[in-house]
């Protein structure tokens, strides 16, 4: 009982870090309004949470082997307030930059440090329990926070104070509390303060594989609205966004009855499909066809793939486990921020719906690569096998 109780205090941490993530989606468009640069300023600002995020993953995923799991986690919380509470003051396309940046420090400490301690409270024989418990949590937080904000828009109108923003300032103090307040379960290790990501052996796949996945999932947070937009669609934002993560959380369980190989080879099979069916929906105007791609796009971002990733990580690399949550995370968010970045750009010069449909190539091309790869292994293993 008090594993599980223990394991809910980091859970609701953990969902309120990545529920300031995207709680300022919904108001892209009004940050960027005066920026003059369309589609490129909102790619721009969404990539400035990776240019925090990926240093945080290189240089101090393995932080908390040093420190400890808790301050990191609870830094993270404080980070997320002050970054919000900055779009408040200064609603502007260069504050959400800095606040975008803060944020991918914030998530990078978290999810590493916070992947480890679930493990450590959970038990080493219960890695992939762990696992689905981070996913869990953290799906539900990056898609809540951008479903809460647009709710509280529908009821406020335009402001940029709407109601999920204060319910962040009152919930972040409070969880840090928390968080330090929690049993210390790992051993202090005398190691450097900055430590490189590990990278388990037999982990590329995985790694390749939720790169795309994640892909999809950023083309939808920061793209895909600029087209709801276009088509007076603006109110569906926020449930878009939070479809994206939200079917994934709920496929999370049916991953965990697979073994990690089968859960991959199932995401990889979505990336391409969702986004295709999302990208013919935004052609003809159909929410529902956007809503179908979306949803299958979220079934192998935050469901198959991410579970199976991270399990693998877990279980590959039982000594350095928040450094192999860091390298699997640097696969992911590279693809998160890189291909959004060159559709918004291709997106001001041909057009939204000419940069989606390159990004859907791109993305047939790379399924095709990993799930060939798995399968040449998937064929080894079976011959030494025999």
């Amino acid at each position: 009982m008090l594993r599980i109780l223990t394991a809910t205090s980091l859970a609701l941490p953990l969902f309120t870090v990545t529920f300031a993530v995207n709680l300022q989606a919904p108001l892209y468009s009004a940050y960027v309004a005066g920026s003059g640069y369309g589609a490129t300023a909102v790619t721009i600002a969404f990539s400035a949470y990776v240019a925090g995020l990926m240093p945080t993953l290189c240089l101090l995923g393995g932080l908390s082997d040093r420190i400890g799991r808790k301050p990191p986690v609870a830094l993270a919380l404080v980070l997320g307030a002050v970054a919000t509470a900055l779009l408040v003051l200064v609603p502007t396309w260069t504050s959400l930059i800095v606040a975008r940046f803060l944020l991918g420090v914030g998530t990078g400490l978290a999810t590493t440090a916070g992947t480890a301690y679930m493990t450590e409270i959970l038990g080493a024989h219960r890695t992939r329990s762990a696992a689905l418990a981070v996913t869990s949590a953290t799906s539900l937080g990056f898609g809540g926070g951008a479903l809460a904000t647009g709710i509280g828009l529908t009821f406020q109108g335009p402001t940029f104070f709407p109601f999920s923003f204060a319910a962040l300032f009152v919930a972040a103090p409070i969880l840090a509390l928390v968080t330090l307040g929690l049993p210390r379960l790992d051993e202090p290790k005398p190691v450097s303060l900055l430590r490189l990501p590990v990278f388990p052996d037999g982990t590329w796949a995985f790694g390749f594989a939720l790169a795309l996945a994640w892909s999809s999932t950023g083309m939808i947070i920061a793209v895909v609205p600029l087209q709801l937009a276009a088509h007076g669609l603006d109110e569906w934002t926020g449930p878009v966004i939070f479809l994206a993560i939200f079917i994934g959380f709920l496929c999370q369980p049916i991953a965990k009855r697979m073994s990690d190989e089968m859960a991959l080879a199932t995401g990889i099979a979505l990336i391409p499909l969702g986004f295709a069916i999302l990208l013919l929906g935004a052609w003809v105007q159909s929410i529902e066809l956007v809503l179908l791609g979306t949803g299958l796009s979220s079934a192998s971002s935050y469901g198959f793939t991410y579970l199976a990733g991270l399990s693998q990580v877990a279980i590959r690399a039982p000594e350095n486990r928040a450094r192999a949550t860091a390298g699997l995370f640097v696969y992911a968010y590279v693809g998160f921020s890189l291909p959004v970045i060159a559709s918004g750009i291709l997106a001001d010069t041909y057009g939204l719906i000419e940069a989606m449909a390159a990004f859907l190539f791109v993305l047939f091309l790379g399924s095709a690569i990993v799930l060939a790869f798995h399968r040449s292994r998937s064929v080894s293993r079976s011959l030494r096998s025999t």
